[in-house]
């Protein structure tokens, strides 16, 4: 067995694309084929490119390892080999208006935590928009514990995270959605104090085909649920998937916005185009952006 053999690490076997295609890949359906590379930049930038192309929606590039991952604010990804899930899907909601193209990344985050909480067993939530956590409910926020620091996310772990972009194209806009979830992170391996994995969370399956498998079915259904209805969150039932998951709603937040100030106060629910509405008082601001940090 060569030095750069994929086998090398038994614990991280590769993964098997003609199998998931087998799997997902059906007549009708929205996946028309899984590309599975060794390493890329960023699955997200090269979909991108396929998308101004003409590339139709449908396509699915994930990467066993990514030199430049990204995360939304700019934040960058990174994760050693096979350790998780890196990967991108290309999307192109035609019929769907531009102002509920922001219930994308509500959609996408809504499809992991599902597709995770079905085969893994690990009781994920969402911090919004679509930041994949485990909450820690028997540790206060206020002490945390020893090991763990009060950060933007209180008494929770990062599991996974989602970016979603937006290509204009000659074909029209398409929408790249970035997933990647933490399956074999081990301890020394994590990137931030308040990070996680699936296999540190206990989880009770942490085969990455299978996770693949699952949260390509489950986007897959809401997607095509989504724009059954033209994007109309009420109607497919995501906004109320949504809200049963999300661990930022009726907790005391702070909103950073890029360039602008800090915003504090409750985060009371969200408004028809998905974004964030929080009180402070008689006021009431929406943020379709920004890092939320959890107070309390």
């Amino acid at each position: 067995m060569t030095s750069d053999s994929p086998y090398n690490d038994l614990e991280r076997p590769p993964l098997r694309e003609l199998a998931v295609n087998k799997a997902v890949v059906r007549p009708g359906g929205l996946w028309r084929r899984v590309d599975i590379v060794t390493e890329t930049g960023s699955t997200n930038a090269d979909l991108a490119e396929a998308a101004r192309r003409g590339e139709a929606e449908g396509l699915v590039l994930v990467a066993e390892s990514q030199s430049a991952g990204r995360g939304r604010l700019g934040r960058s990804w990174v994760a050693p080999p096979r350790s998780g899930l890196f990967f991108s899907v290309l999307l192109r909601p035609g019929d769907v208006a531009p102002a509920r193209w922001g219930w994308l990344p509500l959609l996408a985050g809504t499809a992991v935590r599902t597709a995770v909480d079905a085969v893994t067993g690990v009781p994920a939530r969402l911090k919004w928009p679509n930041d994949l956590i485990v909450v820690d409910d028997a540790v206060p926020d206020e002490t945390m514990g020893e090991g763990l620091e009060l950060g933007s996310y209180g008494a929770a772990r990062k599991l996974g995270g989602i970016l979603v972009e937006r290509v204009e194209t000659a074909a029209g806009p398409a929408a790249v959605v970035g997933i990647g979830l933490n399956v074999s992170l081990r301890g020394d391996e994590l990137p931030a104090a308040h990070a996680t994995s699936l296999v540190l969370e206990q989880a009770k399956a942490a085969d990455r085909d299978t996770v693949l498998r699952a949260v390509l079915r489950e986007l897959g259904r809401w997607y095509t649920d989504w724009t059954a209805v033209s994007g109309d969150p009420m109607a497919c039932g995501l906004a109320s998937a949504y809200a049963a998951s999300c661990a930022t709603l009726g907790r005391r937040v702070r909103v950073e916005v890029p360039g602008g100030a800090a915003v504090e106060g409750d985060a009371v629910g969200l408004d028809g185009d998905g974004r964030l509405l929080v009180r402070d008082g008689d006021r009431e601001q929406a943020f379709g952006a920004g890092d939320v940090v959890h107070l309390r």
